[in-house]
């Protein structure tokens, strides 16, 4: 981790490291978390494996909706590890994706009390990074990991 470059998250999830796994690879379980609420997310596609796209959309009404992300999967060590970055596309191609470009990746580790779940986005230079943060990096990711957190949580109860 370089802290002039990168932004980091980290939480204990209640909920066995499978459960978050779904919540990350299968289409409909990462539409109910990905977008801070009230926006809503449609999953054009997830193709959880290297060379894979992640490409979605988002409405703040839940009518209209408007490109989120398109962006390609670089490592899937499944139940693991997984690592996506904006910096190109679903087709591989070179982009410029606002507010920046950047390369995510999530790590799961198991605990007595559920997992580990700890999240390290990288950025291309000082600027970029302090823009995210700028941004609400903290609110934002810190939002949907609580959505996450919360959906998992819930399916595994007591």
């Amino acid at each position: 981790m370089n802290p002039d470059l990168d932004l980091t998250l980290q939480r204990v999830i209640r909920a066995p490291r499978a459960a978050v796994w779904k919540a990350w690879t299968d289409p409909d379980r990462f539409a109910k978390w990905w977008l801070p609420a009230p926006a809503v997310c449609r999953v054009d596609r997830l193709e959880a494996r290297p060379g894979g796209a992640l490409v979605t959309r988002y409405s703040e009404d839940g009518v209209a909706f408007v490109p989120h992300m398109d962006a390609a999967f670089l490592v899937v060590d499944e139940l693991e590890r997984i690592v996506f970055t904006n910096a190109i596309d679903s087709s591989w191609r070179p982009a410029t994706p606002a507010p920046v470009a950047m390369t995510a990746e999530i790590v799961l580790t198991d605990r007595p009390d559920g997992t580990d779940y700890r999240v390290l986005v990288r950025h291309g230079d000082p600027a970029a990074r302090a823009r995210h943060e700028e941004l609400g990096f903290a609110d934002g990711w810190g939002t949907v990991t609580s959505q996450l957190a919360h959906s998992v949580e819930e399916e595994a109860g007591p």
